[in-house]
């Protein structure tokens, strides 16, 4: 018998999303947990398309990056916790930044293959509720107390203990390999490439106007619901402008001169979830749902942010999108001016900015600004980081469908560890 055929891969659609508004740490969602975040999103998802019956969803893919170990299996738990019919599988996966989009992608690999109908995907972070670690050498001498054959030996490991062994293992936002916190790691980006403190504070202030605009015209009616007394994304500033961030004072690069970094121009620590449904044409057409766009093209890249090229800019930690846009458009036969909106996650102002230059120097077309984050990213809606990527998508595939006619948007998102993953939404 002769093998079967292969079959081309099918179009995924994006259906919509779901998320709660996202919230400073240690305000308004200061207790909540990333699985009851992320069970709200899901349960507004679930409700919005009526998704209760049984095999409605085939699979829920999702993750987080500051994880208790009780969230090992948080995307299966927040389904049992829900109102998806429990039989739903589900796993987690985490890509720091790029977890969300990551889930996206994974979710869409599988219907575009067959081997699902539907999935959601999405993510959760809760910077208020961090796991503390026990300290290192405390936990040696526990170790060594619970593997002793006697009482004795257990009172012996455990005299060991000290007041000093009692501090907490408190998660630092540095990475492992440079012991640098994102933000230096920005600065020193930022002045490779000579990104201005006016240019970023400018492009914040853009932010927040734009996201306040489009809550104003009800672009998120059906994508934000209401959580813990929130109605709206707490980091979000209407009234901010260029020079009222200009009076902040900076907090990264400081050990150079001419720091321009603020936490004005760079996104807050922030609490949130978000969630999106992808199916095949067929499950939309079946239900009697048009899909707001499909997802066509996706890539991943990473930078040696180490040993490579960082103080040229090139391969500073949240540089990867540069090289990863530009390999996708060549695969996909596009350039820059082919997508009407252009959807860049703002890690920080000089992040975007130091994006913006190096697909320029990397043969890109400049993005045209009025086409950029047209409502607004992260510098206004805060980063919750594994929820960001599905926010993106929920909101671009929603712009393209607000704007009736075809369409195509490109995102990009940077990750810790010198990653990037970067996708594709068109509207035909």
């Amino acid at each position: 018998m002769s093998p079967l055929a292969p079959q081309p891969p099918r179009r995924v659609a994006v259906i919509g999303g779901t998320r709660v508004p996202f919230a400073r740490s240690d305000g308004p969602y200061a207790t909540a947990s990333n699985q009851e975040m992320l069970t709200a999103a899901l349960d507004g998802l679930v409700e919005r398309y009526g998704l209760r019956e049984p095999g409605a969803v085939g699979e829920f893919v999702a993750g987080a990056v500051l994880k208790h170990s009780r969230d090992f299996n948080l995307a299966r738990e927040t389904v049992l916790g829900s109102a998806l019919d429990p039989r739903t599988p589900a796993y987690d996966i985490q890509q720091a930044c790029g977890t969300g989009l990551q889930a996206v992608i994974a979710a869409a690999n599988k219907i575009a293959l067959g081997q699902t109908e539907s999935a959601i995907a999405g993510g959760a972070d809760t910077a208020s509720d961090a796991p503390l670690g026990v300290n290192d050498r405390l936990r040696r001498i526990l170790l060594e107390a619970r593997r002793a054959k006697s009482t004795g030996g257990r009172l012996k490991a455990l005299a060991k203990v000290r007041p000093g062994h009692l501090v907490p293992d408190i998660p630092r936002n540095a990475e492992p390999r440079t012991g640098l916190s994102m933000g230096e790691h920005a600065a020193v980006t930022a002045r490779a490439w000579g990104i201005s403190r006016e240019e970023q504070d400018a492009l914040a202030a853009a932010s927040h106007r734009r996201l306040a605009a489009a809550y104003e015209r009800g672009l998120f009616q059906e994508l934000v619901i209401p959580f813990r007394g929130l109605a709206r994304d707490q980091n979000l500033r209407p009234g901010s402008t260029a020079e009222k961030l200009a009076a902040l004072k900076p907090v990264f690069g400081l050990d150079a001169p001419g720091p321009t970094m603020t936490a004005g121009n760079s996104t807050p620590l922030t609490d949130g979830a978000a969630t999106v449904l992808l199916a095949s044409e067929e499950w939309a057409e079946a239900r009697g749902v048009e899909p707001l766009a499909y997802l066509t093209a996706y890539e991943t890249a990473a930078v040696d942010f180490v040993g490579g090229d960082v103080a040229g800019g090139e391969d500073g930690l949240l540089m990867a999108p540069a090289y990863a846009v530009p390999r996708m458009l060549e695969r996909a036969g596009l350039g820059i001016g082919d997508f009407d909106l252009v959807e860049i996650h703002e890690a920080f102002a000089s992040q975007v900015l130091a994006t913006l230059a190096a697909w320029e120097k990397r043969g890109l077309a400049p993005v045209d600004r009025a086409r950029l984050n047209v409502a607004g990213s992260s510098l206004a809606t805060g980063h919750p980081f594994a929820a960001t990527g599905a926010r993106i998508v929920a909101t671009l595939a929603t712009l393209l469908a607000e704007r009736e006619g075809p369409g195509r948007g490109l995102i990009s998102v940077c990750a810790a560890g010198g990653q990037g993953v970067t996708a594709i939404l068109e509207r035909t």
